[in-house]
Parts: structure tokens; sequence; C-alpha cells
């Protein structure tokens, strides 16, 4: 080969690269993506082309998507495409499943066609088509053909502990529609209060009785356009009434226990109101954490919802259901055959670390299976902030909502996934880490393009590589000193029992066997050590992300004592110094106390610790001791064995991020 032929390889070689790199990243991925090397360019679009009348909707959604990017283009109705022009046309597109959300999108440097079987289909197109537009108003060339895996893609708030505002639900629902959630569960009543306006009843929603957000409901009007908004974007919201169960604000407002005979016939007609107010396919009725002592009571309430066309929902394990009920999982459970169910097993956000939610999401095989069918509907992810909150953004903040629910639309729509439930990257070798190394970039590049100013707490960890040491059996004594502190040996240099990845780990989870976590035969009463060493070009002061055990927002646990990362005697170590924990606001607080708020628990929604870094290589020693893995101590202050260290820098508007810095730990990271 020539050197003219050898340049000219080097150049196409180049220009590959450059191609592939600047590709648009997009979530959740297609079922079938094919690039090509063509733009269309936004500002020579000439008009919006629909071949269909009911299409006027999702055009003037697109007229108003182009005329960000680039000027206002006209509403056209013809029977074919146009050139230069974007064309939406109903016509048959062959789908794996759930043809009616299936779309194919077709773009070239002079036309994309967007083709599905309804209009939502095109709804889900555009989406997609928004995602492929970059900053200068150029759309990727490509042939993509999709459709979801699961019929259920669902979000869960609860707005009974704590009030949210219509403005903040409807931003979530926002997000849901982008990336094309279809269902919003809306969980309305609880033990704290009842948030749902009834005409018949107006003590429901006096502010007398509340225990918080006094006064804070949602009346009628409201809550239809809430419903509104849900379907203009092809969302279903499904309310949730729970009873009998949680149900302690609807005893005090009328006086009597939801089971009694009057209970009954009050919230019978309460039902009644609903199912002829609002226009809903679903009610869900809650029913579980609860003694039944009428038998009667759910068989009697879900005749009557019946009587309205509605589908029951309820939670499983519950209530006494008959077999067209149907079930949604919070627990593990064996779904008898024929019975529809949705998996939100854990699903809980309120109970996951900002990290390892996008991790143990990413990773899982809703309802244990690739794709839905006609017993699996699909998942749903649940924010249940049982504790009240300082503000409702604190829910949003406190609670890993946006990254969760992109992982989550990523698992729901593409399907697969791998069976279990791991908290835990995996090794470098394995399939499921280099697809999350993956779906990380993606996630990352959508962080920084369409989440500047809204809270999303993940930041890229994959680079972030350890080892570990042990197990040294403590015998109870969490303050036992072993050689890694000790300084008799060199972690460096030493053979890890284990390597592992990312910015937080979890050496085990407090849900036990079920879970995976990174260590393979987790013991009680032993101590682990983490050892990594990491890269600075210069002296300098560093921001870091520093924490161990991440309390759960979902029950009352107990704030670590003064002069403590935790109460199982945690130590981190940077350079040799020892890095003392937070001047805790409210150090030492007990467990029970689901009425005080957090304020600084959580790393990241606390500021980030300066510490001093040194040009050159960086050690850092964390020290992980363990006694009793038994929950059951106190219920509400379950063992969490983890740690979270992690160098950020503040980016574009108010999100945090982690820079590429290098991590080796030693002998076994070479």
């Amino acid at each position: 080969m020539n050197m003219k032929s050898t340049l000219l390889a080097a150049l196409l070689c180049f220009s590959t690269v450059c191609a592939n790199a600047q590709r648009p990243s997009v979530i959740p991925l297609p079922q079938s993506l094919q690039w090509n090397t063509d733009q269309f360019a936004l500002e020579k679009c000439r008009a919006i082309v629909i071949t269909h009348p009911s299409l006027k909707k999702e055009a003037v959604h697109l007229q108003q998507m182009i005329a960000e990017k680039a000027h206002t283009v006209s509403i056209v109705e013809a029977s074919a495409a146009e050139k230069l022009s974007i064309t939406l046309k109903l016509d048959t597109v062959k789908a794996g499943r759930l043809a009616a959300e299936a779309y194919r999108l077709e773009v070239s440097r002079n036309a994309i066609i967007l083709t599905a079987n309804t209009p939502h289909g095109i709804f889900n197109g555009l989406q997609t088509l928004s995602q492929l537009t970059d900053g200068n108003g150029f759309v990727q060339g490509c042939r993509i053909t999709d459709y979801p895996a699961f019929a259920w893609r669902g979000y869960m708030v609860d707005v009974g502990r704590n009030y949210q505002s219509p403005a903040l639900l409807k931003q979530q629902i926002d997000i849901m529609a982008r990336y094309k959630l279809n269902v919003f569960h809306f969980h309305l009543t609880e033990d704290v209060a009842w948030r749902l306006q009834i005409k018949k009843y107006p003590q429901l929603t006096a502010a007398k009785n509340m225990l918080r957000n006094k006064g804070s409901f949602y009346g009628i009007d409201q809550m239809k356009e809430l419903i509104r908004y849900c379907k203009d974007r092809y969302i279903m919201l499904v309310p949730e009434i729970d009873m009998p169960g949680h149900s302690k604000a609807f005893t005090r407002a009328m006086g009597v226990d939801m089971q009694s005979p009057r209970g009954v016939g009050i919230i019978t007609d309460i039902i009644r109101e609903v199912c002829s107010t609002y226009d809903i396919s679903y009610l869900h009725i809650g029913a579980d954490e609860v003694k039944i002592t009428n038998e009667q009571f759910l068989p009697e309430i879900t005749r009557i919802i019946r009587e309205y066309k509605k589908e029951v929902v309820g939670w499983a394990p519950g209530g006494n259901y008959d077999d067209r009920t149907i079930h949604q999982l919070w627990k593990p459970e064996d779904v008898k055959g024929g019975t529809r169910y949705i998996d939100s097993r854990f699903l809980y956000i309120s109970d996951f670390d900002p990290l390892n939610s996008v991790v143990t999401i990413f990773n899982r095989q809703m309802g244990g299976k690739s794709y839905g069918d006609s017993s699996l509907l699909g998942a749903e992810f649940c924010l249940w902030n049982d504790r009240k909150v300082r503000q409702e953004s604190d829910l949003i903040t406190m609670n890993p909502v946006y990254p969760a629910m992109l992982a989550f639309s990523e698992r729901s729509w593409r399907g697969e996934g791998y069976p279990g439930v791991v908290f835990s990257i995996g090794p470098d070798s394995a399939d499921r880490a280099q697809a999350f190394t993956q779906f990380e970039k993606r996630l990352t590049d959508h962080k920084r393009k369409y989440f500047t100013t809204l809270p999303f707490v993940y930041v890229k960890q994959t680079h972030i590589k350890w080892n570990l040491f042990g197990p040294f059996d403590n015998n109870g004594d969490l303050s036992a000193s072993y050689w890694p502190e000790m300084k008799t040996a060199s972690p460096q240099d030493s053979t890890p029992a284990v390597q592992a990845t990312g910015g937080t780990v979890w050496l085990w989870h407090t849900h036990g066997p079920p879970v995976k976590a990174w260590l393979p035969t987790p013991e009680e009463n032993t101590t682990w050590y983490a050892y990594t060493r990491f890269w600075s070009d210069a002296d300098a002061v560093m921001q870091m992300w520093l924490n161990f055990k991440d309390l759960s927002r979902s029950g009352a646990d107990a704030t670590p004592p003064k002069g403590e990362w935790d109460y199982m005697k945690s130590r981190l170590w940077i350079n040799g110094e020892v890095i003392a924990p937070p001047q805790w606001a409210h150090p030492g607080r007990s467990s029970g106390r689901l009425e005080e708020p957090m304020t600084d628990e959580g790393f990241y929604y606390r500021p980030p610790r300066a510490v001093k870094v040194q040009k050159g290589w960086n050690t850092v020693l964390v020290k992980l001791p363990m006694s009793a893995f038994d929950p059951d101590l106190d219920w509400q202050v379950p063992p969490k064995w983890m740690f979270t260290v992690i160098p950020v820098r503040r980016g574009k508007g108010i999100n945090w991020y982690a820079d590429e810095i290098r991590f080796q730990p030693g002998k076994a990271g070479k």
C-alpha cells in the first residue's frame, strides 16, 4: 500500500471514529437502531406533513420542538412525504410485541419519516427524535424500529405522607413522558393524611384530620387536570385509595373503622364518587399490611369498582383478592398461574443510594422475565418517603428519582436484563459490567444535556477500582485493627480477596441472600478493608463525596453518633490521614422519629468534603467492620455494609460530576 492510500485509509478511519463519537445517546435504546452518515438540518425543514388528522396533536408537539431548535414550520395534510419535510404517518409497523406503541423512524439528509400504528406510537417516536437532535439543530441519520418489552412501565409517588404540589408532579410526569413511561401511580391516602377531595365527606380533607402538610389536598378540578395532563402524554394515571389498611386518617375524620358496617358504607360512597367523577380505567385499593377482620370487605369493594368497568389493583402479599384482581408485588411471593401482576420488588428508590439505584435497576430482569406476557404486565418503581421532609424539593434531592427513572426506562422498554437482584457492577470481564458501562455513558450524556436545572444525583463511577482485603474475624470488637491499617504489609503490593468497581460499594445488602453484593460469602463479626489509589496532576484541594451507611428515607433510621461515620466504627484514611466524619446536625438521634426530617445524613444532599491531595498517586484506605446481620435487632436501623468515595466537581447547572480520574489499586489493578 502506498503512502497516499495509507493516509486515505487513516483519514477514513478517523472520520468513522469521530462520527461514532458524535452519535447521540438515546434512552431507552431502541430495539433496532442502524446509524447512517446523513444529517437532517431542521433549519431547512419546509413543513410537517401529517397523513391523518388524528396526528394534529403530535404535529403541534413536533412544531414546538423545531421552533426551539430552528424556526416555526407549518403543518400540512398530505397523502405522501415531501422533500425536506418531516412526515408523520399511520401505517403498519411490524413489532415483536405491543404494536400499539411501536414506531419506525427513518432519518436521511432530505427527509424524516415517522411511521406508527397509532398516535401513541408517533408520540413515542417523537421522544426518540428529540434525542437525535444536537444543539445546532441537526438530526442524526438513522433507521429505527422500536417497541416496548412491557405494557406497564410505571412510577409511583406517595403524596399521602408528603404532599407534592401539582407543579412538582407535572415536572416528574414530563420526564416520564420523555422517557416513554406510561403509568403514573398516585398514592393518595395514608395514615398521615387523606389527600383527595370527596364532595360527600369534606371532613376527610379537613386540616385538623391531617398530621403533615395540613390542609393540602387535591381538589376535584386539580385531579381532573392531572389526569388530563397525563393523558396528553399517553400516561395513564392510576389513583390509589388504600383500604382497609393505612387508613387512620379515614378513621380520624369519620370516627369509624373502615371495615365496620358504617365504614363499608362510607367507603362505598367514596368509590362511587371517584369512579363516576374521574376518567380512569384502574383503581388501586392498596389492601396490604392490615389484618382483615371483615372477610367480605374486599370482595364487596371489588364488586362495586367493577360496576363502573374499572380494573382493580392491589398490593401483594395483601388481602383476599379474587383471580381477576391485578397483583402489585412488593416482596417475593409465588404468583398463581393466570394471575396478572406488576413487579415492584426491590424497586423502592427511597431505600436506594443514588449510585446503586441505577446499577440494580439497569441489571434487573423485571418479573424474572425478558419481556411481558398475559400474566406479567410490567413493573413499577416507587417513591415511598415515609419520613417527613422539610420541603417538597427534598423528595427529589434526597431520592434518586431521575437517575432511577432513566435506568427504569431503559430496562422496562428494552426488556432482557439479568436474573436476580444485584448491588454490584460486576467484574470488568462480565457481560453485565460491560453493558452497564455503555449505559452509564448514555446516562451521563443525558444528565449533561437535559438535567442542568433538575437534581440528578448519579455520577460516573465505572472508572473507580478497589481491592478488598478480608475477612478478619473481629469477634464483635468493631475497633480491632488489622494489617492493612497497621502498615505491617502494603495493600498496594498485596493480592486482594476481591476486586470491586464503583464509587459506592456494597459488601453485603440488608436483604441478605436474595441480593448479591460484592462479597461472595459475607460473614458476621468480620472486618474488611478497601484500598485504592488515584492520580492528581498537582497538589490541590479536591471535593469528594464520602459516606458509609446510606440512610433510607422510607424508615426512621438513627443518625450516627458524634465523631463517628456510623454505628460500626468505620474509618477512612486518605494519604494516611484520618478523614473525620461530618459534624452532624443531629448526632446520635435515635430511631423511630419519622416526624424529624433528614438534613445532612446523605452525602448527596450535604456539601462535598474538601480534601487536600498531592501531585501524583494518592492512597485511600477504608475500614469496614460489621457485627450482626440481624436487621430485627431494630427493624428501623437495618445494617448496611457499604461505603462511598468519589472525587467530584461542580458542573454546568446545579449538579455534581465525577471526572475521569485515574484509579489503580495496585498489584491486581495493573
